[in-house]
């Protein structure tokens, strides 16, 4: 099950280093591709609009 991003995001940056496989694009709001997402939970933990969960 991979993580998704909702409009509460800010667009600040903080997930996109912590992704260990490079699913968050960058946009108004940021995407994470399902198909690469691991589910490791580690772009939720810093997101500071707690825009990210799982889907």
């Amino acid at each position: 099950m991979a993580y998704k991003i909702n409009d509460a995001c800010i667009a600040c940056g903080s997930c996109i280093p912590e992704c260990p496989v490079e699913a968050i694009s960058e946009g108004d709001i940021y995407v994470i591709d399902p198909n690469l997402c691991t589910d490791c939970g580690a772009c939720a933990d810093v997101c500071p609009s707690e825009a990210i969960f799982p889907e």
